[in-house]
């Protein structure tokens, strides 16, 4: 809604009332008690589905069958064949199809990422991540597996992500564990090695740890530490750290802050902004579903014990 380059013109719910409830407190014009009543309205251009995981893919599907550009909350899906079936049903209907990976409309990423494209660190050579939160309570989403619940879902995206943007490329190979919550059936707490061309990323999240992001991008002269990577405040400034390593401690590092700005409405704006303009969206389904084959090979690992090569063909699965 604050953003310029679009209108929030309806919102849909299951139940009416509670569409009704919603929109009046969120001053939205327009109510509709089911889904299929939103995608159906003509002057409905495009929507942002946030639905839980497991219903991601199939009403982006319908939505881009009735014409409507879609943002999707991330996971774009359960795995690499969803994806992949987005990329698919975008080929088919013609309309745009963007994951919602927030961090990627952020300035503080767009400027550690040019640190890195004009030779600030040299050469990237680690990246390490950790995001973590706690959340025990048992009808929350991210705790239940049939919604594709699970940390690694809900947030090891996000390091693994900020990984592929260090490095410019993608994981050749990737080892991981996890331990499962034995009430839940999610994955609590899963780490990751990810083996790059040129380095190597490590990371852990956890849904039942303190609440805590961070990340390294270490490179053969140089550091970055982002400060909040991920959940970046929109009510104040966020900071990245560079440093050189002249004093032990990061005691030299220059800190480079960004004015504060909400993400979501960058990110809304970036996406309305191709639907208006006709151009690619600034985060592709091709980037989604290399991020999401990541997440499956993490998985195939985590079962098999050995070191798995992600599978990003639009034919996986």
């Amino acid at each position: 809604q604050a953003g310029a380059w679009s209108t929030i013109a309806a919102i849909a719910s299951r139940d009416l009332d509670r569409a009704r409830a919603a929109a009046g407190e969120l001053g939205i014009p327009r109510a509709y008690g089911s889904y299929d009543e939103l995608l159906n309205d003509p002057d409905i251009e495009a929507i942002y589905n946030p639905l839980p995981n497991h219903l991601h893919v199939a009403w982006t599907i319908r939505a881009a069958e009735a014409g409507k550009h879609v943002l999707c909350e991330k996971p774009v899906g359960l795995d690499a064949s969803e994806a992949a079936a987005l990329i698919g049903a975008r080929s088919r209907t013609g309309v745009k199809i963007q994951e919602a990976f927030m961090i990627s409309a952020h300035p503080q990423w767009h400027g550690a990422l040019k640190v890195i494209h004009a030779g600030g660190l040299g050469a990237v050579r680690s990246v390490m991540g950790y995001f973590g939160y706690f959340n025990r309570d048992p009808g929350n989403i991210r705790n239940r597996p049939e919604y594709g619940g699970g940390g690694l879902m809900d947030i090891g995206c996000y390091p693994i992500l900020g990984a592929r943007f260090a490095f410019g490329a993608e994981p050749l190979e990737v080892i991981g564990a996890c331990e499962v919550d034995p009430t839940f059936g999610t994955d609590a707490l899963t780490s990751a090695i990810l083996r790059f061309p040129e380095g190597q990323a490590v990371f852990a999240c956890s849904t039942q740890s303190v609440s805590y992001q961070r990340i390294q991008i270490i490179g053969s002269k140089g550091r970055i530490e982002i400060e909040i990577p991920f959940n970046a405040p929109p009510d104040r400034a966020c900071r990245i750290f560079v440093d050189d390593g002249s004093v032990p401690g990061g005691a030299a590092a220059e800190m480079i802050a960004f004015p504060a700005c909400d993400q979501y409405t960058l990110q809304g704006d970036a996406f309305s902004k191709s639907v208006r303009e006709d151009t690619a969206p600034p985060f592709p389904l091709e980037s989604s579903l290399a991020n999401m084959a990541v997440i499956d090979a993490i998985r195939r690992s985590v079962r098999s014990g050995k070191w798995e090569k992600p599978i990003a063909s639009q034919n996986a699965g």
